[in-house]
C-alpha cells in the first residue's frame, strides 16, 4: 500500500484508540513500525516514553528516536494517566542535521540566498550603467531599477524568514506576512513595468495620458487581491477545508489572465505602429520582447501542467523533494525576464535612439502617417493638378529684396554660436535625417 496521509491519520486514530499500557520503567519502547512501498515513508504504531524528572527541561535535547532519513512521517501522541483530572506540557521539536526547516522546504533557504545575491549583482550593474549615462536615462530605466530594488527587498525577507524558521523553528507570521507583501509589490510593479513597456511608453508615446491611470488602477487591484491571497494563505491551515484561498486565488488568476491580454494586445498596436513609421531599430527591440513574453507564457503553461499531473492528481506522491519548485519556479522565470528587459533597455551612449522624438511640423507628420498606411495597404493615391495653374504673385526680385530688408547678413553672428548649441543643432539635424 501506497503511503497516503488520510490512510496514515486513520491508521493512527485506531492504533491509539486500542493501545494499552506501556511499560513505565523503560525510557523508549516502540512495539513496530509499517514501512509503506512509497519509498522512505512509514510511521511507528505505538511508542511510550517513561517520566523522567531530569529529562523534563526544554533546553536539553533528549532526542526519543533519531530518523536515519528523510521522508514524511505521521507523530500521534497519547496520553494514560490514572487520574481524572490532570494537566500536561508537551513540547515536540524535530530537527534535522541543517535545522528546523522540513526536507521539503530546506531547499529554499539556500536557493533564497542565492537569488538575494543575485539580484544584488544586477543592483550594482544597473546602478553603474545609470551613472555613466545619467545625462540620457529614459523614463523606463527608473521603472527597470524600482522593480530591481524591490526584487532584492524581496528576496532579503525570504532569505531571513527561512533563516529565521531554521534557526530557532518557529514561524513568526507578522515576518511572513510581510515578505509577502513585499512580493506583492514587486509583483504589482513587475506587471506594471511590462504594461507600460508593451504600450510604448517613452518609446512611442511621450506621456500614456489617460492609459496611466488605467494602469495604476489595475496595479492597485492587483496588490489587493495578490496581498488577500497571501495574508489567507499564511493564517490558515494547509488542510484547512474552508473556501477562503480559492475564493481569493480565483479572481487573482482572472485579473493575472487579463493582464497578460493586454500586454500582448498592447504589443500589436505597437509594433503596428513601429512598422508605419519604419523605425527598425525600436522594431528589433520590441520583436525581441515579444519573443520573450511568449517564451515566458509558454513556459510557465507547461509548468503549471506538470505540477498539476505530477503533484496534485497523483495518491502517492513519490516527488515530495520537488515540491519546493513550486514556488521557485516562478521567481526563476521572473528573473530570467528582467534580465532580458534589463539587456533590452540597458543604458548606452545610443540611448536617445530609444526615445521618442517628436516630429517638427505635426501636420506634416499626419500627412506621413496617412501615406505610410496607404503605402502599407496597397492603396495608390493620385495628385490632380488643374491644368491652368495660377500665376506667382510673387516674383524672384520681391523675394530678394524682402530678404534684404528684412534679414540682415551679419558675419558676427556664427562666432557668437556656443559649442552646445552647435552640438545640439547637429544632433537634430540627424534625427532628421
Amino acid at each position: 500500500m501506497c503511503w497516503d496521509i488520510t490512510d496514515a491519520l486513520d491508521d493512527v486514530k485506531h492504533e491509539i484508540s486500542s493501545a494499552n499500557p506501556m511499560l513505565k520503567n523503560s525510557s523508549k519502547v516502540y512495539h513496530d513500525f509499517q514501512i509503506y512501498e512509497c519509498n522512505d515513508h512509514f510511521f511507528f504504531r505505538e511508542a511510550s516514553v517513561a517520566v523522567d524528572p531530569s529529562r523534563r527541561r526544554y533546553d536539553i535535547a533528549n532526542p526519543v528516536h533519531v530518523i536515519s532519513r528523510d521522508g514524511v512521517y505521521v507523530l500521534a501522541l497519547k496520553i494514560n494517566t490514572n487520574t481524572s483530572e490532570y494537566s500536561v506540557g508537551v513540547h515536540i521539536e524535530m530537527k534535522s542535521d541543517y535545522g528546523y526547516l522540513s526536507a521539503a522546504d530546506w531547499p529554499l533557504l539556500p536557493f533564497y540566498g542565492f537569488m538575494c545575491i543575485y539580484y544584488v549583482i544586477l543592483g550594482v550593474i544597473w546602478l553603474v550603467l545609470s551613472f555613466m549615462q545619467w545625462r540620457d536615462l529614459l523614463r523606463v530605466q527608473f521603472w527597470i531599477g524600482a522593480v530591481i530594488l524591490l526584487g532584492m527587498l524581496e528576496k532579503a525577507t525570504f532569505y531571513a524568514e527561512h533563516q529565521s524558521i531554521n534557526n530557532t523553528g518557529i514561524r513568526m507570521q507578522g515576518a511572513m506576512l510581510f515578505a509577502e507583501w513585499v512580493s506583492c509589490a514587486k509583483r504589482t510593479l513587475a506587471r506594471m513595468l511590462v504594461v507600460i513597456v508593451s504600450l510604448g511608453f517613452g518609446i512611442v508615446k511621450p506621456r500614456l495620458g489617460a492609459t496611466l491611470h488605467r494602469v495604476v488602477g489595475i496595479g492597485l487591484l492587483y496588490f489587493v487581491l495578490a496581498a488577500s491571497e497571501g495574508y489567507l494563505r499564511i493564517t490558515k491551515a494547509k488542510n484547512d477545508p474552508s473556501k477562503d484561498i480559492l475564493v481569493a486565488s480565483v479572481p487573482l488568476a482572472v485579473l493575472d489572465s487579463a493582464i497578460c491580454w493586454w500586454i500582448f494586445s498592447a504589443l500589436v498596436n505597437t509594433t503596428r505602429t513601429l512598422r508605419l513609421r519604419r523605425n527598425e531599430t525600436k522594431l528589433n527591440l520590441y520583436r525581441h520582447f515579444t519573443n520573450t513574453l511568449v517564451f515566458a507564457v509558454v513556459a510557465s503553461v507547461f509548468f503549471m501542467l506538470y505540477c498539476i499531473k505530477v503533484h496534485h492528481f497523483v495518491r502517492c506522491l513519490t516527488v515530495w523533494k520537488d515540491i519546493w519548485l513550486e514556488e521557485a519556479y516562478w521567481h526563476i522565470l521572473f528573473s530570467c525576464l528582467l534580465l532580458v528587459i534589463m539587456i533590452l533597455w540597458r543604458p548606452t551612449n545610443n540611448n536617445q535612439r530609444y526615445a521618442f522624438v517628436p516630429l517638427l511640423d505635426q501636420g506634416d507628420d499626419a500627412e506621413e502617417e496617412e501615406q505610410l498606411v496607404n503605402d502599407a495597404f496597397g492603396v495608390k493615391v493620385r495628385v490632380h493638378q488643374p491644368k491652368n495653374p495660377a500665376p506667382q504673385k510673387n516674383s524672384v526680385e520681391d523675394d530678394i529684396k524682402w530678404l534684404e530688408e528684412n534679414v540682415k547678413n551679419d558675419p558676427t553672428l556664427p562666432i557668437l554660436d556656443s559649442d552646445e548649441e552647435l552640438v545640439n543643432t547637429r544632433f537634430e539635424v540627424s534625427k532628421m535625417q
